[in-house]
C-alpha cells in the first residue's frame, strides 16, 4: 500500500484550491509590478497645487493619535472576550461545575488584563496638543 493516494473524493477540490491560490498570488504580483512600471511618480507638484481658488495647500503629516488605536484595540479585545461568554451561558447546565470554574478563571484573567491596562494608563484620554 502506498502513502500517496489520489483516489480521495476531495483530492480534485484540493488541487483546484492550490491552483487558484497560486494564480491569485501571481496575478496580484504581476499587477503590482505592472502598475509600478507605468505609474507616473512626478505628480507631487500637481497634488499640492491650487485648484481654482482657496488657501495655499500646506503639506501636513497624517498622524493618528495612539489613543484612538489603543481604545479600538481594547474595545475589540474585550468585545471578543464577551462573545466567548455566550456559548458558555447557553450550555451552562451541561458544563456543570467544570464549566463554571473555567469561566471564573477566564473572567479572572480578563480582570487582571483590565487592571493592567488601567494601571498603565491605557484607558485615560489625554488631550491632543
Amino acid at each position: 500500500m502506498s502513502h500517496m493516494e489520489f483516489s480521495h473524493p476531495y483530492f480534485g477540490v484540493f488541487v483546484m484550491f492550490i491552483l487558484t491560490f497560486t494564480a491569485f498570488i501571481l496575478t496580484v504580483y504581476l499587477a503590482r509590478v505592472i502598475s509600478r512600471k507605468i505609474a507616473r511618480l512626478n505628480t507631487e507638484k500637481l497634488k499640492v497645487s491650487l485648484y481654482e481658488c482657496g488657501p495655499e495647500v500646506t503639506k501636513q503629516p497624517n498622524t493618528i493619535s495612539v489613543q484612538f488605536y489603543l481604545m479600538a484595540l481594547l474595545f475589540i479585545l474585550f468585545d471578543i472576550e464577551i462573545i466567548f461568554m455566550f456559548p458558555w451561558a447557553i450550555n451552562f447546565q451541561i458544563l456543570g461545575w467544570f464549566g463554571f470554574v473555567e469561566m471564573i478563571l477566564f473572567i479572572l484573567l480578563l480582570t487582571i488584563g483590565f487592571i493592567y491596562a488601567w494601571k498603565k494608563g491605557a484607558l485615560e484620554w489625554h488631550s491632543i496638543k
